[in-house]
């Protein structure tokens, strides 16, 4: 996640308000990493339930910013952020969050994955083996 965060502070560290002094820009500087870092140190810690990582992380860091380039840096915060999401979520697909545990290939009625956990050797959990394909007997 260290380099979502560090892509999206590279993006946006020349925006920081130019009419400040050197000692608080380079403050400010330093915050917005922190922010980013955190952000993202969040999100890989529990990302099913962090709803808007874009949103809080622009909220936490636009007062550093002049009103004039706000736009660009939300639009940096949002695309670097997305990244960082569908990496996070192929790897939630792939078990490798969860330790090397696969996860249900079935969707729930709304149309979100199964959380569980297959049956060994199986790639549905016990509520969804019904859609496993039986062999064809000849």
């Amino acid at each position: 996640m260290y380099q979502y965060s560090r892509a999206i502070y590279r993006s946006i560290k020349d925006l920081i308000d130019p009419y400040v002094d050197d000692v608080q820009r380079l403050e400010s500087r330093q915050a917005v990493l922190s922010a980013c870092e955190g952000t993202m140190e969040r999100l890989a810690r529990d990302p099913h339930y962090f709803a808007t990582p874009d949103r809080t992380l622009f909220q936490d860091i636009r007062r550093y910013f002049p009103i004039t380039a706000q736009a660009q840096v939300a639009w940096a915060v949002r695309e670097g952020v997305g990244a960082a999401v569908t990496f996070i979520e192929e790897q939630i697909d792939a078990g490798a969050l969860d330790g090397g545990i696969s996860r249900c290939r079935a969707t729930t009625r709304k149309g979100k994955p199964c959380q569980r956990t297959p049956l060994p050797d199986r790639d549905y959990c016990p509520s969804h083996q019904h859609l496993e394909q039986e062999p064809v007997a000849a």
